[in-house]
């Protein structure tokens, strides 16, 4: 197993893409610290399967991702590899645009990953090796109406990873994104009914029409495919991959 003796660090981790990293990590030996809000008990199964430790902290609060860092640090050792994940969306124009939502969506889309890094980092360059992978979006390379706040965080975690990258670039740590296009998760397959029954669509128009508009691809991307992408930015032989965008989107940032 590759990452035996490692730990890793995944926000957004108790569903979707980072719960997919989690897993691909964990399977590869990494010692797992679990991120995010959900059911009590799913959460605790989670950890039973993972061999995990799990923390709740609210990553729009800098205190909490200080103790979460710290709390990993003391029952599983410092990170060796971070995963910054965590993420929430609303949709509105600029002008109606609630600053409250604005605020949450950098804090937590944006700045948790400047705090979780600049606590990571050190013990990363002690030791010689690390990885720091982001998960950014399309929504980096390029921008929706509607989407000011998530595009603007997006946006700036592609220049976040640049810049930690070239600063860490001789202390055997690498920083990079990777940018899905609309993933298949039950965030994603539970908005289909929905919006069937208000634009009087079938399924597959939706899907197609809808969603998979801007894919070439007319398909989505699975957890998975994140995951095995991140999996392998944690190998030796990915050690020369930093500061990059990993498009994983269909072909969207193509056109």
């Amino acid at each position: 197993m590759i990452l035996e003796g490692k730990v890793a660090l995944v926000t957004g981790s108790t569903s979707g893409i980072g719960l997919a990293i989690a897993r691909a990590l964990a399977a590869e030996g990494a010692a797992v610290m679990l991120n995010g809000f959900g059911d009590a008990g799913e959460i605790e199964r989670l950890c039973e399967e993972l061999g995990a430790l799990h923390d709740s902290a609210d990553l729009s609060d800098p205190a909490a991702i200080e103790a979460m860092i710290a709390r990993c640090s003391a029952e599983l050792g410092p990170p060796d590899i971070l995963v910054n994940n965590a993420g929430i969306q609303h949709v509105s124009p600029v002008e109606s645009f609630p600053p409250g939502k604005w605020d949450a969506i950098i804090a937590i889309n944006l700045s948790a990953a400047f705090h979780t890094t600049r606590l990571a980092l050190p013990a990363m360059r002690d030791k010689g090796w690390g990885r720091i992978i982001n998960t950014a979006s399309a929504h980096s390379l390029v921008a929706s109406p509607n989407k000011s706040a998530y595009v603007a965080a997006k946006h700036g975690i592609a220049g976040f990873t640049k810049t930690v990258a070239l600063e860490a670039a001789r202390d055997g740590v690498t920083v990079n994104c990777i940018s899905p296009g609309y993933v298949w998760t039950s965030l994603v397959e539970n908005q289909i009914p929905d919006t069937m029954k208000a634009r009087n669509l079938t399924r597959e128009q939706v899907m197609n029409d809808v969603l998979l508009a801007a894919q070439p691809t007319k398909r989505f991307v699975s957890p998975e495919e994140v995951a095995a992408l991140a999996l392998f930015l944690c190998r030796e032989e990915a050690a020369s991959i930093t500061g990059a965008n990993l498009s994983m989107d269909g072909g969207w940032t193509a056109q």
